[in-house]
Order: structure tokens, then sequence, then C-alpha cells
């Protein structure tokens, strides 16, 4: 199998599994204060350090089960109007949803053609008293980076907070300054699922979305794993130590790939203003779903993991504006740090063969 779905989940680094084993065995509750658990506390807490370094300064990193759950308490913290974009993760637009139906005010904005915020608009949007404005670094779908650094300022301007789903581009890019309260994940670095964080700029005060023993200085209330903790701080460490490594890999696969694929391919989405550890893009005519199944020996994807077997087209294509049948004929290949170059080859080889094929048969 050749693994190109790294935007669904990365495989998990050696590293981050040498650090985990021994919390396997050491079971202490870290919120105990029996010395074993005074030892599980303390490791939560160098991880807490190695993840809070990738984050701008002054902030607090508070730890959660992943993105989701970061996004959400974020999100219904706040009292007020939110601004959000319709490329959003689902964990920002069921959430901005669910909070309009008990009759907050949101309202979303479109993008471009090439995935981007139109800035004016959102500035003419920001006329209105606003709470909070929510808008992902790097979109989980197509890969494009949105001006989060503007976004803050704007937001700021307005006297708003700026959210950021950072998880996509959390430990492969710089996170700027700007946001007040970013959320990311363990597992999309190469760490493991089920662990994820919340940083929080000093001065924002957020409710708790979950209520309990008090934990995380009261805004989440539960026991940590020190195992995952553990885990989630080796990957951020091991990220800001290839940082660049990566980049530069990534940015080598992608321009193979588009090269191994051939003509007849339109990129979805800007191609300057994007991760290159991500090509989304689609075939004229193309069942990209009968392409997964011919090409059942490459891990690849139709769009959001989060959303496959809805059987809907993607909110985030249909908000470039493309039809129904754009977005049915477009894939989503992801690869990172431990895909070769002869794996790329060999799959965007088998993908274009196949669509191809597709192609003659439908002739």
């Amino acid at each position: 199998m050749i693994y190109l779905d790294y935007q669904a989940t990365t495989p998990l680094a050696p590293e981050v599994r040498q650090a985990m084993l021994p919390w396997l065995d050491h079971f202490a509750n870290p919120h105990s204060p029996s010395p074993a658990g005074r030892e599980a506390a303390a490791a939560i807490e160098h991880a807490r350090g190695q993840v809070a370094a990738l984050m701008p300064d002054g902030g607090e990193l508070f730890f959660t089960s992943g993105a989701t759950e970061a996004l959400n308490t974020a999100l219904r913290s706040v009292r007020g109007r939110i601004v959000t974009l319709a490329t959003e993760h689902a964990a920002v637009l069921d959430t901005v949803e669910w909070l309009g139906a008990q009759g907050q005010e949101v309202d979303v904005l479109p993008v471009g053609a090439d995935g981007l915020v139109d800035l004016d608009r959102l500035r003419t949007a920001l006329e209105k008293p606003t709470a909070m404005v929510a808008a992902m670094l790097v979109n989980n779908e197509i890969g494009v980076i949105q001006p989060v650094a503007a976004i803050a300022a704007l937001a700021h301007q307005a006297g708003a907070l700026m959210l950021c789903d950072a998880v996509q581009g959390f430990g492969r890019l710089d996170l700027l300054e700007g946001p007040d309260l970013i959320a990311c994940c363990a597992h999309k670095i190469h760490g493991p699922k089920a662990i994820g964080a919340l940083w929080v700029r000093s001065g924002v005060r957020l409710e708790p979305l979950l209520h309990g023993g008090g934990q995380e200085k009261g805004l989440r209330s539960g026991t940590l794993s020190p195992m995952l903790c553990a885990g989630f701080g080796a990957a951020a460490a091991l990220a800001a130590e290839r940082g660049a490594a990566d980049l530069a890999h990534v940015r080598a696969l992608f321009a193979l790939a588009l090269d191994t694929l051939g003509e007849g391919w339109t990129v979805n989405g800007s191609i300057a203003e994007r991760y290159p550890g991500n090509l989304n893009l689609r075939r004229d005519g193309l069942d990209a779903a009968r392409l997964l199944a011919d090409c059942r020996q490459i891990a690849f994807s139709l769009g959001s993991a989060c959303a496959s077997g809805s059987g809907r087209p993607s909110h985030v294509l249909r908000a470039l504006g493309l039809s129904d049948r754009d977005a049915r004929s477009s894939i989503r290949l992801g690869w990172g740090r431990y895909t070769s170059e002869e794996e790329v080859r060999q799959a965007c080889t088998l993908i274009r063969d196949a669509a191809l094929a597709q192609q003659r048969f439908a002739a």
C-alpha cells in the first residue's frame, strides 16, 4: 500500500513511539499527589512545553482530546457574533450552525475561486459588532493557506478575537503572531490520535466545555493521558527539528506528482498560496469514486476523511464555485516526511493510467 492520505492522518514517528512506550506501564494518575502521580505530571508539563514551543509567545497551552474539542471550546465560549469562512472544517461550521440555532449571530463568508478570503469583504463584514473571527491556516481539503495574520489584524481592529484552526499547518509552517486562539492536534504531525491542544493568548478568558475535576486550570476537566501527552510533545519537538527539511521534501514531491500525472488535470485552489504536501485536483469527466476503487493499492481521498461516506460533494470545492460534477471529478493526494519519491512516482503513474483508461472506455 502506498500511503498518500497525510491530510487524514500521518504515520506514527518511531521517535514518538519510543517516547510513549514507558507510559504504557507507568499508570499513575498525573493529578494524584503521590510520587508516581507527580512524575506523570512532570512528563505532561515537559510535553506541554514542547508543544507550546511551536506556538507564538504570550499565551498558555491547554491539552484536549483533539482539535475538535479545542475548536468547540473556543467557539462556544463566545457571547456575540461569529464570522467564519465557507471552507472551514466541519468542527467549525457545524459548531457555528448549532450556535446559530441557539440564537447566536453567525456570518459565513464566501471565498474566491482560489479558496482565499477577500480581505475587503471581511473588512466590510466586520463593520458590524463581532466577537470572534474563525479561519483555518491550511485547508484540510485543498491545502490553501489563508492570510491568517491579516485576518487577525482586521479582527483586532474590529475589537474581535481571532481563532485559528492550525491542524494542517501546525509543525509544518510557522505560526505567525496574530491569532488569539489556536487549535491543533498530534496525529497530523506523526503523533498519536486522541490528543490535541488549544493555545490561548494571555488575557483571553474562556468558558469550559467539560466540567468535572477542574483539570487544566479549570478549562478542561478530565484525567490527562501521560502517554498521549508525551507522544504529542515528542512529535512537536521532532517537527521543530525537521520542519525545514520536511517542507523541502514535500515541495519536491508536489512537483514530481504534477509532472508524473501529466496534462489534463486542474489544481483546485490557489497554487501559489498552498501547503505543498496537499494536491487536490480534478480531471474533466473523471469518476473519482471509481478511480478510488481502481487504485486500491494507493491510499488517497476524495476529500475530508471526516465527511467520507456522506455521498455529498465537498463543501470546500463547492465554495470554490465548482459544480457537483467537477467536485465528483476531484481527488486529494497528500504526502509527508516518510513518503518516498518512488512511491509518488509509482502512485501517480497508476492514477494517471487509470484515469486515461476511464476516458478511453467513455469515448
